[in-house]
């Protein structure tokens, strides 16, 4: 039986109640994100991307605005941005820490889900579309982005090379 969730007369699959969305994304991110890199915001240890150095202040010293010394090959974050008071500070900071040639991989709860609305859930500051992202991407100056439309969880994923 499918475990499932009701809000506002919508009926949702129950895990993307339960945290980890990421683990949604690690298949695609593999392909992409290689080297050293960094998990924003993974909140656990085991819910860090592979071989990623996590960076949250539930685990670290670091958050989304203070990074360790390395040089990065990528960044990978799920579910972080739409917590973030300024979204576009942080990623015009990730981005000054990639390497040219890094990559940015973002998983990200898609409007579709009404609880992540951030009139809905006061822990979300924004929602976002793969248009939004994709925009602020391609006015940075990143290359070959590729995005998902709105997957099972109700997320999309958009990741592009610096």
């Amino acid at each position: 039986m499918i475990s499932t969730l009701a809000y506002k007369n919508k009926i949702y699959p129950k895990f993307q109640s339960e945290g980890f969305a990421a683990q949604f994304a690690f298949p695609f991110a593999k392909q992409v994100c290689t080297g050293v890199g960094l998990d924003i915001g993974c909140n656990r240890l085991d819910w860090c991307y592979p071989n990623a150095i996590p960076i949250d202040p539930v685990l670290n010293r670091y958050d989304a605005f203070n990074f360790p010394m390395v040089d990065l090959d990528y960044i990978f974050s799920s579910h972080c941005l739409e917590h973030l008071n300024n979204w576009v500070d942080a990623m015009d900071y990730w981005y000054t820490k990639l390497k040219v040639g890094g990559v940015l991989f973002l998983y990200l709860p898609d409007y579709s889900q009404l609880y992540w609305r951030p009139w809905n859930n006061k822990k979300h500051l924004h929602i976002f579309t793969p248009q939004v992202i994709r925009d602020y991407m391609e006015n940075k100056g990143y290359t070959n982005i590729f995005n998902s439309e709105r997957d099972l969880n109700n997320s999309f994923m958009i990741f592009g090379e610096k």
